[in-house]
């Protein structure tokens, strides 16, 4: 196979399996980006700048300040000034943003779980995942 090859059998294996996550039914009335965002908050050690935030979600960031907006008005993610540049602000999951990407987060781990698992080998899923890890690394 070539790397073009592999390139378009992970975009198309990727653009299926969003598809398939999109349509369960454990979003709580998120979208899977807005999810993304809260994933990724719960994931960092502490508050963060929206720069940093960038990138690790695939949006740009206008897009993503917008969609930050919408999570700060629902009391998913809560601004604070960020104490080493006074004009800066950092942003953080609040309790109510933090129990729901856990409570979505547990539903969606077992589709990916389960999707997965009925198509690839334990071998092949740890294969997955050092490819991934490694393609992952700058």
């Amino acid at each position: 196979m070539t790397a073009n090859g592999a390139w378009e059998a992970l975009l198309e294996a990727h653009a299926r399996l969003m598809k398939q996550f999109a349509a369960e039914d454990v979003w709580q009335g998120l979208s899977m980006r807005e999810y993304d965002v809260l994933y990724t908050l719960s994931k960092c050690p502490g508050p963060q700048r929206i720069g940093e935030l960038s990138r690790h979600v695939l949006l740009s960031q206008p897009a993503l300040s917008r969609l930050v907006d919408r999570l700060v008005e629902r009391g998913y993610v809560e601004r604070c000034p960020d104490p080493a540049d006074g004009r800066g602000v950092r942003l953080s999951l609040t309790m109510a943003g933090r129990d729901l990407q856990r409570r979505v987060g547990r539903a969606h781990a077992r589709g990916v779980s389960r999707a997965l698992r009925e198509r690839l080998t334990p071998d092949e899923l740890h294969q997955l995942e050092t490819i991934g890890r490694k393609l992952g690394h700058e």
